[in-house]
This record gives structure tokens, sequence and C-alpha cells, in this order.
């Protein structure tokens, strides 16, 4: 029946029906909903509207006005363009939830004449008094959003503050028939999850047990769910899902809910809500500690989640960094006395035995300048003899505690695959007695049960001949002797300082020991003063000498113009300003040289420039000889102190004149010959085959 307010012009329009639900398990679950909202369509052909169109593309999304709506712009764009003479709705609420959507949309139907019809009535909205009833209607749809959810969340936050409010528990975990939290019965799941804690204690990183578990071919559980179904399914290790067991407190045996946090933002003018945002601890909503059985207690949760943040050397640039390889002892340890900032790490180009620590300021304003720097190498072994010197009476210890870690760790892995064939075994027996239970004439079922029933068993075999070579790997192995464990924690530094020691394992045992160290200059003394932090709480301080090296010697110092004189017109002004500075002249005002500088000096003292073409005979740098030589500059000087290279300077400190032709000499063909045939430093034979890693480190 058509209604007075719908004229044949809005006929010749066409009606649009909007359909929405907010949430997805409305969408699932709430289908009487849709079916109401689906027959608005019919009641529009039904009050003439010839053509009628169904926006559905909202469902499953909350009209709150803090998610995006294409269904909604959609509609909006066609009441624009003039086309639409109704537009259909099962109520306010369907079409928005917030006033700024609905009088925005309710303006735009009033330019173009569009009526808003629901099932209680049709409103015009040109009208004064339907504008009046759609603005209540939009205000209560609005308050009765807030309402709701201030209900909701009331109550919910009630029965967390309980520890009774349910929610997907991680793997290794269900939930009882009194709401209490409970550990899996199933032992495979749990020896996997206690396999995962101790790992880490062992190797200090989440990638690493990952990497090992990879290794180990060793399955992980992991929750899949279904609407109410709740089912653990056995997969290949994945990083996130090894970070998610680590970083869950319900493994500590606390009740914890609201970790994780909404943000509201504002893009394009309108309000966008984003989920999953981590909070910290002192934000979460619930956290009720010892409310059930863990694997691990609180205190090692927190242990957990410290080396998991020294871990994280992207964030908290202040904080302590775990051992991640390289030379540096210290790396992520070393902390500058001056301003308080974690040193950086350097290494040499070229090599990884020269490394510094360099404490760069506060580098993100220009101009603010460095702090302090040192070279690695000494102050590595001043911490390492402080080390070693505090362990040696433990070593006996250390050393019977790693052959007992080595060990344990090949039996965890073979208590694993254990419990993999056992649930392969089951799987195998659960498919032949479903087999045998189904009519042999029912062929088409048979055949199906049979396959199950073969793939199983492959399965089985699988398992079985994976533990077959897991044994013979283990037999393969070397036996750690207890005889030779006691030598070496007779003679520590020789281990430490032996050529199978992983970098990575020193780091490891210092982190163990130490907090870290805070280095700082003295200028007084010209000494490093290392302070070291103990764990515990200890500190020890350790002076180094530092070297005295680039020092122009005493009693040839010499005026910058001078030098000029002397050296003018046989170098670059490049390489005279690399002179000057490395003898220590400075410019008038106290600055160092620069290739400007060196020339407004040399214009001054009427000085002619450099000319390439006026040597002769033709002679080339140190570094000009390093490259056609093709070794570094250290060999080049070698050769010139050995006399093999003929080489000259002006000055003392005066860049080398080496002649072209000397380099065809026989005298340094043979150096080359004998520097190329020089043993690396990293080939430590001797030692290679007399030391041993220790084990569990």
């Amino acid at each position: 029946m058509m209604h007075a307010k719908i004229t044949a012009e809005h006929l010749t329009r066409s009606a649009i029906v909007y359909v929405r639900q907010s949430t997805m398990s409305q969408v699932l679950g709430n289908l009487e909903s849709q079916k109401r909202q689906y027959q608005m369509a019919e009641a529009a052909r039904d009050t003439g509207f010839a053509a009628v169109q169904v926006i559905d593309e909202d469902l499953g999304r909350s009209g709150s006005g803090q998610m995006a709506r294409p269904g909604f712009q959609r509609l909006v764009a066609e009441v624009c363009s003039g086309s639409v003479g109704a537009v259909y709705c099962i109520e306010a609420s369907r079409l928005a939830r917030n006033g700024r959507d609905w009088h925005h949309l309710i303006d735009l139907c009033a330019l173009t004449g569009a009526l808003v019809v629901d099932p209680e009535g049709v409103y015009d909205p040109r009208l004064m008094n339907d504008r009046l009833l759609l603005g209540l209607k939009g205000t209560m749809s609005e308050y009765e959003l807030s309402l709701l959810r201030q209900r909701g969340l009331a109550a919910r936050d009630a029965k967390a503050g309980r520890g009774e409010l349910r929610f997907t528990l991680p793997p290794g975990f269900c939930w009882s028939e009194d709401d209490r939290i409970e550990m899996d019965p199933d032992e495979r799941v749990q020896q996997a999850i206690r396999l995962i804690f101790t790992k880490f204690r062992e190797l200090g990183s989440g990638r690493q047990v990952f990497l090992w578990l990879r290794s180990a071919d060793i399955h992980l559980p992991v929750v899949q769910r279904n609407g109410a179904l709740r089912k653990i399914t056995w997969r290949k290790p994945a990083y996130h899902s090894v970070m998610q067991v680590l970083h869950n407190p319900i493994y500590a045996g606390a009740y914890a809910f609201g970790r994780t946090g909404n943000r509201t933002r504002v893009v394009d003018g309108h309000a966008r809500k984003t989920s999953g945002h981590h909070r910290t601890i002192e934000e979460w909503s619930v956290l009720i500690k010892n409310s059930h059985e863990g694997y691990i207690d609180w205190r090692a949760y927190e242990e957990n989640r410290r080396m998991l943040e020294e871990n994280a050397h992207m964030q908290k640039r202040a904080a302590r960094k775990s051992g991640r390889g390289g030379q540096a002892l210290l790396s992520g340890m070393a902390r500058c006395a001056r301003c308080g900032r974690m040193m950086r790490v350097f290494y040499k180009v070229g090599t990884d035995q020269s490394h510094r620590y360099q404490c760069r300021g506060d580098d993100g304003h220009v101009g603010a300048g460095l702090c302090i720097g040192a070279g690695g190498r000494g102050i590595d072994a001043a911490v390492a003899s402080q080390l070693l010197e505090a362990v040696s009476g433990q070593a006996v210890q250390a050393a019977l505690l790693a052959g007992e870690q080595a060990a344990k760790a090949q039996e965890t892995v073979r208590l694993a695959v254990e419990r993999e064939l056992e649930e392969a075994r089951y799987a195998a027996d659960l498919a032949e007695r479903r087999h045998e239970h189904v009519d042999p004439a029912k062929r088409h079922v048979a055949r199906t049960l049979e396959a199950r029933w073969n793939a199983a068993l492959e399965r089985v075999a699988e398992v079985e001949q994976k533990l077959v070579r897991l044994d013979a790997d283990t037999d393969k192995k070397t036996r750690v002797d207890p005889t030779i464990l006691m030598q070496l924690a007779s003679d520590l530094p020789f281990v430490w300082n032996a050529a199978g020691t992983d970098a990575r394992a020193r780091q490891r045992l210092v982190r163990l020991l130490i907090e870290e160290v805070v280095i700082d200059i003295d200028e007084k003394t010209n000494e490093f003063v290392l302070l070291l932090h103990w764990i515990g709480g200890r500190h020890t301080e350790v002076r180094l000498a530092r070297r005295k090296t680039g020092r122009f010697p005493p009693g040839r110092q010499l005026a910058a113009g001078e030098v000029l004189r002397k050296l003018g017109g046989h170098w670059p002004d490049r390489e005279l300003a690399v002179t000057l500075n490395r003898m220590r002249c400075r410019t008038e005002d106290g600055e160092t040289w620069t290739t400007v500088r060196v020339e407004a000096l040399r214009d001054k003292l009427a000085i002619p420039p450099y000319d390439p073409d006026a040597e002769i005979p033709k002679t080339i740098s140190v570094d000009a000889a390093a490259k056609r030589l093709g070794v570094c500059v250290a060999s080049v000087h070698k050769l010139i102190r050995s006399g093999a290279l003929p080489a000259s300077q002006i000055m003392y400190s005066a860049p080398w004149k080496i002649p072209v032709d000397a380099l065809e000499s026989d005298a340094v063909r043979i150096g080359l010959q004998e520097i190329a045939a020089r043993r690396p430093r990293q080939a430590l034979d001797k030692v290679k085959d007399k030391s041993m890693t220790l084990p569990g480190f």
C-alpha cells in the first residue's frame, strides 16, 4: 500500500535497502535480523518502486563511526546523485550509530528530496515534524550504543576481575568445568611447551629457540578455533608461535586480561579505531598471579621478559642489549660515562679482528659532537681478565653442569619424538577401528577410510624412521668425557682464548655475571677508567693505559707556514691538509686544516700549486702504490721499512714519494710473494686440535 508522502516522482527514482550488522558473530548467528532487513526490498517493490537496490557491503561492520563503511559511503554517493527516491532500513541504528553520519545523511536526503522509510512509517526530511522525529531517532540510536557498550564492558570487567571470564586459551591450557584454568592433559602438549622454556633459558634468544626447533624437526601445538569448537593441531615451528609462548603470562600461572588495547585516530576527517596494540604490565586491566598451575613461576617470567627486551636491539636504545655475535665482547653492554648512552661498535673495514667502542653522543642534533671512543681489543682483554679471575673457583662445577646439559638436550629431543610416535600410532589404531566397523558393502565409504588408514600407517613409519635417524646421530656424536671437562676447567683462560670457542658464547658468559661496563677517560693520567657493574650490585674499577699514537715527536713541532714552504708544490692541497693535521698543526683560530684553508695560506705565502706533470722522474703516493700492487697500505709501509721498495720524504711525517719504476723491481716482487704466503691471524692450528667448545653454552 502506497503512503501519501510517497509521490509519483519518488517512484520514478530507485529505492535503496541498507543492510548492516555490527559484528561477524551477528552475521553468522543472528540470521533472523538479516532476513528482516532483506525483506525490506520486497516492501519497497510492493510500494511501487520498480528499481530496488540492496547495499549489504557493511555486514560485520560497526556503525559507531570508528570503522570504515564502504557500503554507507556508497549510499551517500547514490543519494547525492539525486537518483534515490527512498532509503529503506529496519531501524535508525542500522544506518548510523553516531550523530555525524546520521545528520549528514538526513541533510542530503532533504536536499535531494529522498525519503527515509522504516517499518514504523515514512519520513520526509524536508518537513519539520519528520526532521524532528528523525533527529530523536538518531540521538536515541547513539545513546543506545553508548549505554549497551557501558553495560557490556562493566559486566565483562567485573567477571574478568574475578578471573572467571572465559577466552581462548593458548596451547597447553584448557578450561575446566568450574571455570578454572588447568593444564592440558595431553602429555605431548605439556612436553612441547616446557621444551620451549627450557631451550630459551639455555639459548637466551627466541629466534635461536625457533631455529633449534626447526633443526630438530619438532612440531608445536597450535590452537584452531571455529566458533565454539577448539582443536589442537601440530605444525612446524613458526617464529611468532614461539614468541607468543614466551610473552604470555598465562604460562607463569597468572590470569591476565586486557593486555592489548584500542587506539582511535582521525583519518581524512573520520575517526578510525585500530586494535591489538600491546600495553605495559602496569596498564593491563586484570592481573591475578598464582591463579592456576603454570609451566614457570612469575620470577622466571619476568627474567624472560628482561632477556627478550635486551634482544630487541632497535628498541630502548639506552638499555642493555643481548650478545649477537661479532668480535666485540661488550656489544650492547658498554655505556658512556659522560652522557649515559650505550656505546656503539665500529669494525675496521676488511677485517673482523679490530673494533672500536664509540659514543656518538646526541648525533640526532647537528653540531652536538662526539663523547668518547676507545679501542675494543684492550678493553675486552681487561674485562675478560676480571671475569676469568672471578669465576676461576667455580670452573669445575660449571664444566660438570655443561656436560649434564649436553646429555639432557639430546634426551629432550628424543622424548619429543617418542611423544610424536605415540600420537601417530594412536591415530593409526583409530583409523583401523573405523575401517573395521564400516559395512564392506559400502565401498564408497570403505575406500575413504582405507585411504585414511594407509596415510596414518605411513605417518607412523615416517616418525619411526625419524627416531632411528636420531639414535644414529646420537651414537655418532662424541661422548663428553668428564676427564676432559675437568682438564678444561683447570685451565679456563686456555678454553676462553681457544679458536673453537664461539664469540657469542663468550658474550653470553659475560652477561651472566656482568650487568654493564661504564667507560670513561681520565685526561690527567691518560687512562681508560672501566667501572664493571656485576650482577648482584658489586662494582669493580679497572684502569687501562691509553696508547700514545699519532703525536708528533717533541722538539720537532713546526709552524704551518714553514711546513708549506717545504712541501708546497710537491703535493696537492688535500695531501698537505692531511699532513698538517697529522703533525698537530693548527690554524690561527685553532681549527684543523682543510683544502680551502691550505689553499688560502698557500696563496698568502705565494707558493705555487701542485703540478703533477712537473715531477721527473714520476712518483706516486703510498695509497696509489697499494692500489697498483694489490695490497694494503700497511704492506706498502712494510716494504718501505725493509728497503725492498725505495721511497723518500721531504721532511718527517710528510707523505712518502715512491718512484713508479721501483714497483717493477725484483725486490718488490719477492716481497709481494712473502706477503701472499704469510699466515693469516685467524689460522690457529696449534690450539685447534687441543681445544673444544664447552657444551651447553
